[in-house]
């Protein structure tokens, strides 16, 4: 079997949106398949290892594709997107021969608790979109060196942008939000650092007023308007709200009900 990306589509489309797998013809390139899926879904998870399940992996991460092989799964990698998990891998079949598989299920990611407007201090954001995001991989860049980026970039940058960088690593919210591992300075003229952007070309910056970074508030230049946008609060804060609030002038909500962080590294 030739493997394209209107393959994986035709084979996607086979399954559904419900809950399915069907076994692969033994002749296809796994590795290709995997790497098709990585492309378009990110780094994925790996469930299942030499008949092994990863003991910590439940139904926040994964689990319901392992239902349908119980004990015959040998090796299955998987990702979020949406609302549903995609995996691959290979399974033994009921006559015990190990054959490559595809296999899809619903994904449930628990609502975010609202906060109230004088609550918002008090909230740790990045936590909040760990949960909005369903994000159960281990921190991707925990080992940062963040004292040579601040003295490159001549000045400390917000805690909350280090920590998203260092919990998510490389890659977009919802495939659409990159977040950049090392903010941009080419709007450094106009007093803004530029920590993340869109495919519509929004940037999404901080105004660098005063000494505690920390303060500093999120301006958006985008192409659609005259004018930079100002938002009166932190990065985390920022991305937690256009994924979830509807009247958000930049929500996401609009178009996804679950989202996800689509992790760029390659994995191993």
């Amino acid at each position: 079997m030739k493997l394209t990306q209107t393959t994986v589509n035709d084979l996607l489309a086979q399954l559904g949106s419900a809950d399915g797998y069907m076994y692969l013809p033994g002749d296809l390139d796994l590795q290709a398949l995997t790497d098709l899926l990585a492309s378009r879904y990110g780094t994925p998870r790996t469930l299942v290892l030499d008949g092994f399940a990863d003991p910590t992996v439940d139904d926040s991460s994964g689990a319901s594709l392992l239902v349908p092989f119980k004990d015959r799964a040998v090796k299955i990698r998987a990702w979020a997107y949406g609302n549903q998990w995609v995996g691959t891998g290979t399974a033994r079949d009921d006559e015990g021969v190990v054959r490559p598989v595809l296999v899809v299920a619903q994904r449930q990611v628990p609502e975010p608790l609202p906060v109230a407007p004088d609550e918002c201090e008090d909230v740790d954001w990045v936590d909040r979109l760990i949960r909005i995001t369903g994000w159960t991989q281990p921190a991707q860049r925990p080992d940062m060196h963040w004292a040579e980026v601040e003295s490159r970039l001549g000045t400390e940058l917000p805690t909350d942008y280090k920590r998203m960088v260092e919990t998510f690593g490389e890659g977009a919210f919802d495939a659409w939000l990159n977040l950049n591992q090392e903010p941009w300075t080419g709007l450094r003229e106009d007093g803004l650092l530029i920590w993340a952007g869109t495919e519509h070309k929004d940037l999404y910056c901080w105004r660098v007023a005063g000494n505690d970074p920390d303060r500093w508030p999120v301006v958006v230049r985008s192409y659609d308007l005259e004018v930079d946008l100002p938002f009166d609060y932190q990065a985390a804060q920022f991305v937690c709200r256009i994924l979830v609030d509807p009247h958000h002038p930049f929500t996401m909500a609009r178009y996804f009900d679950t989202h996800w962080f689509m992790n760029y590294e390659e994995s191993d």
